[in-house]
């Protein structure tokens, strides 16, 4: 497969393509699933994959403007969901062009939804020490074992499997990496209820389960290999100003419900198709710093000092995410990649939701402590405060532990950046030498 790193880029403006192609081919009154085939087989789903796996061979930056075009325009934008984000261009790396049309096709289409089957109650941080195994029976896999924090398994078709296919050699070389079937009765999802009040998360139990073997991406025991993929991709689609978080208001795949709804009943306006004019390219970028001062002024916190210095800091980290963005850009167009800008855009995004954090509970004082995990209960919060805001601070706030943990945490990520960019000495230890199953649990 074409490595998505290596694309041709387009000499045309994308953002004046997609406008122009949406002009042709949006229409409100097709259903979800109809819409998304035409986006999807046009390359416009996700337009940072190569051409041959549905894509248009676009750079993030450029992917991320056509995205605001999109929602712009008024359209119902891509599918969203860890299958966009980060099956679709492991497979588009390591796949088959067999396995380009059975799953990404479905990926940009949004007939299938993925989750993400890596992290285990005694392997998160230490991700090489799964213990999940998947054992050979002829054109099959049984998989037994245990995943948590899978976002989304509870609406998924389909998840990125990591299991232990070899025991007898070091714990990175025995790891094979699948596209299982969630649908199956030897799979049980158990949500689990965050402090958000949101069940974003969910524990995962596998018992005997069974995956083809043709569902197997990349070689057999290169799975480390494989799920590095996933997680660079990860990294930089979470990370800040990555783009990560776009995506349509349509949830994709078999179990959300949404397929056969009215597309149009989706977007802004009924998806009238009225194009943003604020920005040349119809282009906008969204600066989230700019509720945190319409905020601080409607409560008379503008004139406080940490706030003032807290919201010049969210406006510092978006610019140093845009900055980088453009960095990466001009690296890709000379066929250079900088090493280690994925994991400070992870870094920068756990520092940018602390600081919105802070600068919003400073904003919000004593009310700060008030918030609602219900829809019924944050109508009556919000007729009781007359403040529309304070459930979106007081759960970004809640929320704000998260992204400093998952998709690598914070050290991880520091980890990385030392050992692999800086080339600092990696701590002793035999986990590269010796077989698995001779190491201590999670040596």
């Amino acid at each position: 497969m074409t490595d998505v790193a290596d694309r041709n880029q387009s000499t045309d403006d994308p953002v004046d393509e997609v406008n122009a192609w949406l002009e042709e081919n949006w229409d409100p009154d097709l259903t979800v699933a109809e819409w998304w085939e035409r986006l999807g087989t046009a390359g416009w789903s996700a337009p940072s994959l190569p051409e041959n796996a549905y894509g248009k061979g676009l750079t993030r930056g450029d992917t991320v403007r056509v995205q605001q075009a999109i929602a712009d325009f008024g359209a119902l934008g891509a599918p969203g969901g860890l299958g966009l984000l980060l099956a679709a261009p492991t497979i588009a790396t390591h796949g088959s062009p067999e396995q380009v049309e059975e799953f990404i096709r479905p990926i940009v289409t949004g007939q299938k939804a993925w989750c993400q089957l890596f992290s285990e109650p005694g392997a998160g941080s230490d991700l090489a020490g799964i213990t999940s195994r998947a054992i050979k029976d002829g054109d099959e896999w049984i998989v037994t074992g245990q995943k948590v924090w899978t976002s989304g398994g509870q609406i998924a078709d389909l998840g990125m499997l990591m299991a232990r296919t070899d025991w007898d050699v070091p714990k990175h070389q025995g790891i094979t990496y699948f596209g299982i079937d969630m649908h199956q009765a030897e799979i049980e999802i158990r949500p689990l209820t965050e402090m958000t009040g949101r069940a974003m998360f969910n524990e995962v139990f596998m018992t005997e389960a069974r995956v083809p073997d043709s569902a197997r991406i990349g070689d057999l025991n290169n799975g480390w290999a494989v799920a590095n993929t996933t997680l660079m991709f990860e990294r930089a689609g979470l990370g800040a100003g990555g783009g990560g978080g776009a995506g349509g208001a349509a949830t994709p795949g078999t179990v959300a419900g949404d397929l056969e709804k009215r597309c149009g009943d989706f977007v802004r306006e009924g998806g009238t198709g009225r194009r943003s004019s604020s920005t040349p390219g119809g282009t906008t970028r969204s600066n989230r710093g700019n509720m945190y001062v319409d905020m601080a002024k409607a409560r008379g916190k503008h004139t406080v000092p940490s706030v003032r210095d807290g919201i010049i800091k969210l406006h510092i980290l978006n610019e140093i995410a845009k900055y980088n963005n453009l960095r990466a850009k001009a690296g890709r167009a000379v066929g250079k990649d900088i090493p280690g800008l994925p994991n400070i855009a992870k870094l920068t995004m756990s520092d940018l939701v602390r600081t919105q954090r802070d600068v919003g509970l400073a904003i919000l004082g004593m009310h700060g402590t008030l918030h609602a995990y219900n829809a019924d209960d944050k109508k009556k919060l919000d007729e009781a405060t007359g403040d529309p805001f304070l459930g979106f601070i007081t759960e970004s706030a809640l929320f704000a532990q998260g992204p400093p943990i998952y998709g690598g945490t914070d050290q991880i990520q520091k980890n990385i950046i030392g050992e692999r960019v800086l080339g600092l000495p990696k701590e002793p230890n035999e986990d590269r030498v010796k077989a698995f199953k001779d190491l201590p649990k999670n040596g």
